[in-house]
């Protein structure tokens, strides 16, 4: 969301120590907490807390200090008198308000992929490519052991800076990128899971084959028809079962009092998710 913001608004580059995926986080906001201030207008604007810093907004500036020891989604007044809502984001306003290379997948596909791909504690996936780390946050926060092909050592970057600021010290011995092309084939054997966000995904799949344990589970995730088209093909065509095909559609709702009636804009077609079993 925009607004005339201060040079300290927006999302600070150095990382923080919270939220944690596998932590309960403590009642009273900390020093190097991430947090969220949300304006009357349901207006966004993420920060890390730092001693003596402050958050800058059109709305006037709310100094870091007196946030440190409020609780968890307190009201605090800015100096022009406004409301803020001080809160730790979720991983889905992480997700909207994080640096990013490589377009994302959101929260909208990233839900059902958890739980499609059967994502859970301990789980071993194989990602290719892993973008701006959105998919690779929601699966270490499913507790799963993630390893990541990425060819563009800019976005592996990225990725692993988003991860490092979101998720902290205790995904780091879960998380690794490797700089190498996934269409080449996969090193990692007896994987859970091979989940893919490239263009061309039906040339991984006779490398999946080979990296994923029997009763595995293979997940692409493509924009277009086409691409379904042939990734079904080459899915066919492999030791592979119980595939299919689907897309999510986020249709929220307007209520005022006794006005309740379906939004006027809908989150239509993002990608389509197609998801098969690999045969023993």
């Amino acid at each position: 969301m925009n607004g005339d913001l201060g040079d300290d608004a927006g999302i600070p580059a150095e990382p923080g120590p919270s939220p944690r995926p596998t932590e309960v986080a403590p009642a009273a906001l900390r020093v190097g907490d991430l947090v969220q201030f949300v304006d009357v207008k349901g207006r966004r604007y993420q920060a890390t807390l730092r001693p003596g810093g402050q958050f800058h907004s059109h709305a006037g500036f709310v100094e870091h200090d007196d946030v440190v020891g409020l609780p968890d989604a307190s009201t605090v007044l800015t100096t022009k008198g406004q409301r803020l809502v001080v809160v730790r984001p979720t991983l889905s306003d992480f997700v909207f308000k994080m640096p990013r290379g490589a377009q994302v997948i959101y929260p909208k596909d990233l839900g059902p992929i958890l739980m499609l791909a059967d994502i859970a504690p301990g789980v071993r996936v194989l990602e290719s490519g892993v973008g701006s780390g959105a998919l690779s946050m929601a699966m270490l926060r499913a507790g799963a052991e993630v390893v990541g092909y990425e060819i563009r050592e800019d976005f592996a970057e990225r990725a692993q800076a988003n991860v490092d600021r979101f998720a902290g010290e205790l995904a780091a011995d879960r998380y690794r990128i490797e700089l190498r092309d996934c269409y080449e084939g996969i090193d990692e054997r007896s994987v859970d899971r091979v989940v893919l966000d490239l263009p061309e995904p039906w040339r991984v799949v006779p490398h999946a084959v080979e990296a994923l344990r029997p009763g595995g589970i293979l997940l692409a995730y493509t924009p277009s028809t086409v691409q379904v088209s042939q990734v079904r093909d080459a899915i066919a065509e492999a030791p592979f079962f119980d595939a299919s095909t689907l897309e999510v559609m986020q249709r929220g709702w307007y209520v005022e009092g006794a006005a309740v009636r379906p939004d006027h804009r809908m989150v239509g077609h993002t990608g389509f998710l197609t998801v098969a079993r690999r045969l023993a």
